[in-house]
This record gives structure tokens, C-alpha cells and sequence, in this order.
């Protein structure tokens, strides 16, 4: 059993927060700690590091604690600001500093709106009850923290996004990561765009961002996550995919993992051989390449013979990709890359 510690998203935070200050604009004070209740039911408690009292506005803060995962915003002070609304006009939502804007459709929120996810409004508003009232959410240094993350490229501008549908960071987590892949997906489609890519780093998104022209927001930060990447476009397809990535990536594709992670998945070098003896390569190349240490020195010792294995590669991972989108209207192409950018494989 994990003895790895959970914690809590900026939703949860940004909740509590807006309880405690919304409890202070009442009654002159502010709960602490202050204790909300989860989607799924938890309840935790939450220490306020802010208590601001004002004329007319509270504010409270948050330290997030995101446990054991290795987030982003974890230690960042969440704040919310609560003023009283116009009557009936209900819960209005802003972006206070760090908090990010959307700016391009295809998001589950509205171009101009805060980026405070639903399901945080959502428990916003329950904790807030029938009352007319003004939210602001900021998170101090948000702005920063938010070039470390995916909001850029989704059009959300000047900050964090809040947050969570659970309210609990599970350690380690590959949910967030799968999500941003789905909302990057939407954020095309809404921009019409007909063609994407998803590549497994840095350097493979340069090389095929360079050989198909494609803009900013047609490119998926797929990571080592192929299979969302597929299992996404099966219900929501683009035309035109590009798989694009290193040689030790693309051939675990090719062996029909969609997980690329070197703890969940490993290069087969048994299949790299029979590829090989499949195009014609003799029985002591393909001794070697089974001997091989890393796809890289497979790559190697088939270049000097002559032999195209990324060209070999990329084409068993576009039929696994193709057989994992089962018949969607999406063309594939697969581009494969060494350590260099230099491509060494197309289909």
C-alpha cells in the first residue's frame, strides 16, 4: 500500500477560502480552520494563512498542499476576495492576480471568463449558499507559476487555472497531464484546425511544429501519454494526426504500448529484429539488434547496413495507432526523430 501523501487541488483551496471570507464579511470573523465538503464527500479542514477584513470585502488565504505530488502550485497562497453583489444578481466570478482569462474557444468555459474550472464554481456556490456575491481568486506569483504549465498554449493568459473535480491531488497522478491533452484536442477543433500533432518531447514538437507549419494550438503536449492522445481523437476527431517522437518512444508504440514511460513500458528489441528480418535484413543483423542496448544503437547498427528501422518503426506505430482510433476519420503519419532532431523514420 501507497504510504505517498494525497493533497489538495486549487479548487479545494480556493473553496475553503471563499467560505472563510465569505463567513467573515458576516460576522467580522473568520473561521480557523474552515471545513468544506468534497465532491466525493471528504471533509477537510483547511488553516488560513490570510484574514483581511475591509470595508465592504474579506479575504482569505490558502497555502496549497498538493501532499506527494510533484505539482506546479504546490506551497502557492490561493486567496479569495468576497464582496457583497448587486441583489439578485448571484455568484459573479473575476480573475483576481495570477489567476489566468480565457482567450480561445474550446475550453468548458466561455472566451473573457476567469479560469475557475466548474467544478470549483460549483462548490464556490454551495458554500456560499443563496448569497449575491462577488468572488475573486488570485494566487500570488500565479502569473509565473503559469509558464510552467500548459495554459499558454490553451489560450488561458495572465495565470493559474483553478482547478479539480475531486478536490484531491492524487500523488503522482496522470489525470491532469490527460486532461490538458483533451482540452489542447478541444482548443483545435474550436480553432478549426484540421490538422495536429502530438509529440512525445520538446525536440520532436519543434521538428514537426518546422516540417508541417503548424501553429501553436494545433500541438498536443502528448508527453509519453499516446493512448489518450488516440482514445480522445477516436470521439472527437481532426483530420490529420502526426505522431512525432524519439526512436525509443516510437518503438514501444510500435509494440503497441500506450504508455511510453521507461517505468511502464520497454523497448522490445525481439520485435525490432523481426521488423528487420521482415524487410530483408539477414539473421546475424537481427541477432545484433536484439543484443542492442537502446533503440538508438539498434537504429545505428541498421543505418550502417543500409537498413531503414525508423522508417520500419514509424509504420508498425501508425498501424497501432490506427487500430487504437478503430476506424475515426483521422489520418496518421509518424515521424521519428534521434537525439540530434534529425528525423530517421516516416510513415
Amino acid at each position: 500500500m501507497s504510504s505517498l501523501r494525497y493533497g489538495w487541488t486549487t479548487g479545494a483551496c480556493a473553496t475553503a477560502a471563499t467560505k472563510a471570507a465569505h463567513t467573515a464579511l458576516l460576522t467580522g470573523e473568520f473561521p480557523d480552520p474552515v471545513e468544506i465538503t468534497l465532491p466525493r464527500g471528504q471533509r477537510p479542514a483547511f488553516a488560513l494563512a490570510v484574514e483581511e477584513l475591509a470595508d465592504g470585502a474579506a479575504t482569505a488565504g490558502i497555502v496549497k498542499d498538493a501532499g506527494d505530488d510533484p505539482d506546479v502550485t504546490h506551497g502557492a497562497l490561493v486567496r479569495a476576495t468576497v464582496r457583497h453583489g448587486a441583489p439578485g444578481t448571484g455568484v459573479v466570478f473575476r480573475a483576481g492576480p495570477g489567476v489566468g482569462t480565457v482567450t480561445r474557444p474550446g475550453l468548458p468555459l466561455e472566451v473573457g471568463e476567469p479560469a475557475i474550472n466548474p467544478v470549483p464554481r460549483r462548490m464556490m456556490r454551495e458554500v456560499l449558499g443563496d448569497a449575491d456575491a462577488i468572488v475573486e481568486i488570485s494566487v500570488d506569483g500565479g502569473a509565473e507559476l503559469a509558464r510552467r504549465t500548459w495554459n499558454p498554449r490553451l489560450g488561458i493568459l495572465g495565470g493559474l487555472s483553478i482547478l479539480g473535480t475531486t478536490g484531491v491531488v492524487v500523488p503522482y497522478s496522470c489525470s491532469a497531464w490527460i486532461d490538458s491533452i483533451r482540452r489542447g484536442v478541444d482548443v483545435a477543433r474550436a480553432a478549426g484546425r484540421e490538422h495536429v500533432a502530438g509529440a512525445t518531447g520538446s525536440t520532436s514538437e519543434r521538428v514537426v511544429a518546422e516540417l508541417h507549419g503548424l501553429p501553436e494550438d494545433a500541438l498536443l503536449d502528448m508527453g509519453d501519454f499516446a493512448g489518450a492522445v488516440l482514445k480522445y481523437l477516436r470521439r472527437h476527431p481532426v483530420p490529420r494526426l502526426t505522431v512525432a517522437g524519439g526512436i525509443g518512444k516510437i518503438a514501444k508504440l510500435a509494440a503497441g504500448h500506450l504508455d511510453l514511460h521507461s517505468k511502464r513500458s520497454q523497448v522490445d528489441f525481439a520485435l525490432l529484429a523481426g521488423l528487420l528480418q521482415d524487410a530483408g535484413g539477414d539473421a546475424g543483423l537481427a541477432a545484433r539488434v536484439r543484443e542492442a542496448n537502446t533503440a538508438l544503437d539498434a537504429l545505428r547498427i541498421c543505418a550502417e547496413a543500409g537498413l531503414p528501422l525508423g522508417d520500419l518503426v514509424a509504420a508498425r506505430a501508425r498501424d497501432v495507432a490506427l487500430d487504437v482510433l478503430r476506424g475515426a476519420p483521422v489520418e496518421v503519419d509518424v515521424v521519428v526523430i534521434d537525439r540530434a532532431g534529425t528525423i530517421v523514420g516516416r510513415a
